[in-house]
């Protein structure tokens, strides 16, 4: 009987460590998705950025679209070199929606772009009747409060034709 009850105290003892060690890959799991799931909130939390930004860039090509294309009144209303009035209305919506804007202001660059035939010298472009176009270069900066000050800031670049 004594050789009986010694064998169950060795097998009570490795029943604890098989229990204790299954808590511990349990621990280790649960951490791991407690991980997974900070990582997720981080990384929905700048995709949402990238979206306003992105939403934002096409909002002011929509509106230089309904607007006057022409050259001179594109880079006159929506340049940020000239700080024209809806370049200024946009910039104010853009700095209440990204963070870290005012270091980082946004940039529009308008540039008129010559078409093919009065680049090489061919035929006239009037002739064939092909016009200028403009290429808009719409800039977006934005730096997350979590970021570490070295870090570049975030940034999106929308590059379009408006004829």
């Amino acid at each position: 009987m004594s050789c009986h009850s010694r064998r169950d105290k060795l097998n009570g003892g490795f029943m604890l460590l098989e229990v204790l060690i299954a808590v511990l890959i349990f621990a280790l799991g649960v951490l791991g998705l407690v991980g997974l799931q900070a990582n997720a909130v981080k990384q929905s939390g700048q995709a949402k950025y990238r979206a306003d930004a992105t939403l934002l860039a096409n909002e002011l090509i929509g509106q230089m679209w309904v607007s006057d294309r022409s050259f001179a009144a594109l880079s006159a209303a929506f340049g940020s070199a000239a700080g024209g009035p809806r370049f200024t209305a946009w910039q104010t919506r853009v700095a209440a929606s990204l963070p870290g804007v005012a270091e980082h202001p946004p940039v529009v660059t308008v540039a008129q772009i010559n078409p093919l035939p009065a680049l090489i010298g061919a035929a006239s472009a009037a002739a064939v009747g092909l016009t200028a176009s403009n290429r808009v270069t719409v800039t977006l900066q934005w730096k997350l409060p979590g970021d570490p000050v070295g870090d570049p800031p975030r940034n999106l670049v929308v590059v379009t034709e408006i004829k």
